[in-house]
């Protein structure tokens, strides 16, 4: 693309430069017979005989025919064609121009005297206007051309110049995709090693506890049954979220490292939505709250259930474990044929602006914790946003006027590809 726009750039301007000077040259030929014409315009003025001035003084070009134009454009004289064949000039463009503007050429037109091509000048006096005109030859033509030389030397140039930049950038760009490359798998092992840092440090306290249960209980100490039974609660408690958390981690590697394996299907939203609602009515009352949902339309994609069904029941989970509200909406802004746009809502007490933007970021807690008390692991909502954007579709967070938060995502109908 950047070699064809510089290309176009050097046509243009070997166009430019034919065309300028073709035109310089039609404009010095004319200066030629510009002083030949007022040379005999002052002879014609002054009262001399014009004809022995014709006769007798070299003339800028051979074959070149002299007409004398009176201003009503009569010719007077002509040394090549009879005057009886000859018309009115005065709307010859030569002529006109002269009439108009002391002195005017024409670089090419047919004599409707004699039928041959001629190059004109003519210059306008006091009393008449002298024309003078070469017919068009081979000598003419030469003379007229503009130096493809030049022109050739510049292609020759604009030629090497192009395969030069063509290999110097294709070199470039092979470096700078490189480059890219070691970029992007530099940032894909820092994320990496930040991942493995993080689930390191969220796998040592349900780790320790359940060392220390465990311990206590293979002790041989005197437990009394309830004690044991604590001891035995408190270890599968942290072995579930120990299940949870390498289920979310398989979970977000999954869509990155092996999205192109993940399954495929068509999925009704609106199925998913009422797994949520069902799953809400089956919960305690003191951790339910009730569902809202404006969704007037079936929508249908073509995406994994698996990845939008965790895309919903996250929202929910983190609205029931961090809003402290009491409802929860969910709304359909568009179903066009490309996507649909829908928008989750919670009324409890959002969160500070300044933490919004590191919502979706892996372990961010608002509440670190309420999270760890709650059970969450800290990657909800980072496979929201990765479930969302391998259905092609972006996710934002805000904070209601009233209270809450907001999530708007989209989600494309159809994907070709995880990027898409």
């Amino acid at each position: 693309m950047l070699l064809a726009f510089s290309w176009a750039i050097v046509l243009c301007f070997i166009g430019f430069q034919y065309l300028r000077e073709k035109e310089y040259k039609s404009e010095f030929l004319n200066a030629q017979l510009q002083q030949y014409n007022r040379h005999l315009l002052e002879t014609v003025e002054e009262g001399l005989p014009y004809e022995d001035y014709i006769a007798t003084h070299d003339k800028p070009f051979d074959e070149l025919r002299i007409s004398i134009i009176a201003l009503s454009g009569a010719v007077v004289y002509d040394n090549t064609i009879s005057l009886d064949s000859l018309d009115n000039h005065r709307n010859r463009p030569e002529v006109a121009n002269a009439l108009a503007n002391g002195e005017g050429f024409n670089i090419s037109r047919q004599s409707a005297s004699d039928g041959r091509e001629y190059f004109y000048s003519a210059t306008r006096g006091e009393r008449v206007i002298i024309r003078t005109a070469i017919p068009y030859s081979g000598t003419l033509q030469d003379l007229l051309e503009a130096d493809w030389s030049f022109l050739m030397i510049m292609v020759s140039i604009s030629f090497v110049m192009s395969v030069l930049a063509y290999f110097t950038t294709r070199k470039l760009g092979k470096d700078i995709e490189r480059v890219n490359r070691y970029e992007a798998e530099q940032e894909r092992n820092r994320l990496k090693r930040q991942l493995t840092n993080n689930i390191n440090h969220e796998l040592k306290t349900p780790v320790a506890s359940i060392q220390v249960c465990l311990e206590t209980l293979l002790s041989g100490i005197s437990l009394s049954e309830k004690k044991r039974q604590e001891l035995i609660e408190r270890c599968y408690t942290h072995n579930e979220r120990l299940r949870r958390l390498l289920n979310d981690v398989s979970l977000i590697t999954r869509m990155e490292d092996g999205s192109g394996l993940i399954n495929r299907e068509r999925v009704i939203i609106n199925n998913i939505i009422k797994e949520v609602a069902e799953g809400l009515e089956v919960m305690p009352e003191e951790e339910r709250l009730t569902l809202h949902t404006d969704f007037c339309d079936e929508v249908a994609i073509e995406g994994n259930t698996s990845l939008i069904g965790s895309i919903f029941s996250n929202l929910t989970e983190n609205a029931i474990a961090y809003s402290e509200g009491k409802n929860i909406y969910i709304t359909l802004l568009e179903n066009s044929d490309e996507q649909c746009c829908i928008c989750f809502e919670d009324d409890g007490k959002g969160v500070s602006s300044n933490q919004l933007p590191r919502l979706f970021e892996r372990f961010y807690r608002v509440d670190k914790g309420r999270s760890r008390q709650k059970g969450g692991t800290g990657l909800g909502l980072a496979i929201v946003k990765h479930a969302v954007q391998f259905h092609g579709g972006t996710i934002t967070a805000t904070n209601r006027p009233n209270g809450g938060l907001r999530f708007d995502f989209t989600l494309r109908k159809n994907i070709k590809s995880p990027n898409n």
